[in-house]
């Protein structure tokens, strides 16, 4: 994670559309079963290009279901799904979430044999857009049609979700956007209680501790060692100023 910038100025319609970019990630996350635990969400600007960020503790996994890493898919799109809900439109910060999704629809479809079009088959995933495929041309218009298909289908989900729970994430929004940062516990008092088990080895990180450096956040460091998460691995998701060349 990176400091907060306090001095970066938004308009006031850039953070209105931060707050509910940011409310769309954690609401998704809320009611999805293997959305990750989240640790706080906030609208101050961080680095140089994120704006906002929800934060979540990774589960510890070491293997992840197509099922889990669909769930994952969607929290993702929360924030680009509730632009277009409540704004009509999307913006260019959700492009590093859009990156993120396509990367594991591609791992879904191409590495883990969990498509059945293309079959009980693993390919080493490549590098850049113009890595060479390890298979034909007809087979990589299959890929990438599934993959369109893949996300296509995550982001129907996110939005029926969101649609069901518009005035909840709005909910969300509003309080960001009269606090700013918020901890697990506020996100609670508006969507009420998660409706899926977590295990209690995330309580203490759950409990407004959200910077994911070590030496910034000590008790963050420690809680996330006796959790078994490396606090380096704190997830975040947000939205970010436009795309920065690659």
């Amino acid at each position: 994670g990176g400091l907060e910038k306090k001095s970066k100025v938004m308009t006031v319609e850039d953070k209105t559309r931060v707050a509910h970019h940011e409310a769309g990630h954690a609401t998704v996350g809320w009611f999805l079963q293997h959305a990750a635990p989240l640790l706080k969400v906030s609208i101050v600007p961080r680095g140089m290009a994120a704006l906002g960020y929800a934060q979540y503790v990774p589960k510890e996994r070491k293997l992840n279901t197509k099922e889990q890493m669909m769930d994952t898919m969607c929290m993702m799109l929360g924030g680009r799904v509730a632009e277009k809900l409540f704004f009509g439109n999307i913006s260019t910060g959700a492009q590093d979430d859009q990156q993120k999704v396509t990367r594991i629809a591609y791992s879904i479809v191409t590495t883990y044999g969990f498509n059945p079009k293309i079959g009980n088959m693993s390919f080493p995933p490549g590098e850049g857009m113009q890595a060479t495929r390890p298979f034909s041309e007809k087979r990589a218009e299959l890929v990438d049609e599934e993959v369109r298909e893949l996300v296509k289908g995550a982001y129907e989900r996110t939005t029926a979700l969101l649609l069901e729970k518009k005035e909840l994430a709005r909910g969300v929004a509003e309080l960001l956007l009269e606090k700013e940062v918020i901890q697990r516990e506020d996100v609670e008092s508006v969507l009420g209680a998660r409706p899926w088990y977590e295990a209690t080895t995330y309580e203490e990180l759950i409990a407004g501790i959200g910077n994911s450096n070590p030496e910034a956040n000590p008790e963050a460091a420690a809680a996330a060692s006796a959790a078994g998460v490396p606090a380096a691995e704190l997830e975040t998701h947000g939205l970010s100023t436009s795309p920065r060349p690659q």
